[in-house]
């Protein structure tokens, strides 16, 4: 992997080959386009990058990839994670604060890992661990995911017309899969080729086997076959049912600032609930709202899950911050802004 440069990061297994590979520090960066002060911070990496060649940097677009998001515990964006060389969360920096991550990287980029700790992912680039050839890092990659594209370049920037097609299909068919950049690692470039008896790029694995290329790709399209295919993996959804501990986190964690209502900003449907939107609204705070009405095991779960009996619940950064009397008590004192952990508009 270059040095100096951003690495595009948009599946887990681009992830690992990211940090693994080198002993040093790695920097991830998971931003959103919709949100200009993350896609500001994506150029100030870049030249960050160019600064601290020896510091593997990388950046997760999370409405492509939010699993990755999820893994590193992000629950804003833009957030930045500081990982070893075996992939282990190191410190962080929530919100777009340029001077602060410098000092971050500059700081970590300084410390001295284990050789001995990290001899294996410091080793190999990709996901192979300690003694594996070449052939079982290829199977590693390979079942990494169900369905796994090995492609020129990643989902947000194919580096072929084949790989850009190839991305489109799947797209389209709103299919869950990951990516591999084969250019970022020429061992699995061309090793892959004899393993597999396929010579171009893209190739497409569905559960371990290869279904080809995107001409392939195309033919099952057309008539079907690949959707079938990729109907046929049972989801992790419908494996593990989600309880409602986990939908409250996830949903608590949805934005930066979420606000569990009655109705929604455009139609309250209590006055507790209007006057909270209305005071979140005059402080140019962005939020996020869930209609309590809508799923009565969240409207339950969530007062026993954060100790406070009635609507409507302010959170801030996964924080319970209160309902309306405390809000308008923080807002009093200047201090909600503070509370929340976030920036006004």
């Amino acid at each position: 992997m270059a040095a100096g440069k951003v690495v595009e990061v948009s599946s887990r297994a681009e992830l690992e080959a990211l940090y693994a590979g080198h002993a040093g520090l790695t920097a991830v960066l998971l931003w959103a386009p919709w949100h200009p002060p993350s896609a500001h911070l994506t150029k100030v990496l870049e030249h960050i990058a160019a600064d601290h060649k020896s510091v593997r940097f990388g950046k997760v677009n999370t409405d492509v990839c939010s699993t990755i998001a999820e893994s590193l515990g992000a629950n804003q964006v833009p957030f930045v994670a500081f990982l070893d060389p075996k992939g282990h969360k190191l410190d962080t920096l929530a919100g777009a604060d340029p001077p602060k991550l410098v000092e971050k990287v500059k700081l970590l980029a300084a410390r001295p890992f284990d050789a001995a700790a990290c001899a294996g992912s410091c080793s190999t680039p990709g996901v192979a661990t300690v003694g594996q050839d070449l052939d079982s890092k290829l199977k590693s990659i390979i079942t990494f995911s169900p369905v796994m594209l090995f492609m020129k370049g990643s989902k947000v920037e194919p580096f072929c017309k084949f790989s850009k097609q190839a991305v489109a299909l799947l797209n389209s068919l709103d299919a869950d899969y990951s990516t591999f950049d084969i250019l970022q690692d020429s061992e699995v470039r061309e090793g892959l080729k004899e393993y597999s008896q396929w010579k171009t790029y893209p190739q497409l694995y569905v559960s371990g086997e290869l279904v080809g290329g995107i001409d392939i790709m195309k033919e099952m399209q057309a008539d079907g076959s690949l959707k079938e295919a990729l109907a046929a993996i049972p989801s992790e959804e419908a494996a593990a049912p989600e309880s409602v501990e986990d939908k409250l986190k996830r949903l608590i964690n949805q934005q930066p600032v979420m606000l569990f209502m009655k109705g929604n900003p455009a139609g309250p449907k209590c006055g507790f609930s209007r006057k909270m939107v209305e005071l979140l609204q005059t402080e140019k705070i962005a939020f996020d709202t869930f209609d309590i009405l809508s799923d009565n095991d969240v409207r339950e779960g969530l007062k026993k899950y954060a100790n406070w009996q009635t609507y409507p619940q302010l959170w801030g950064s996964g924080q319970l911050i209160g309902g309306l009397d405390i809000v308008q008590d923080l807002i009093k004192d200047g201090s909600l802004v503070d509370e929340l952990g976030v920036a006004v508009k």
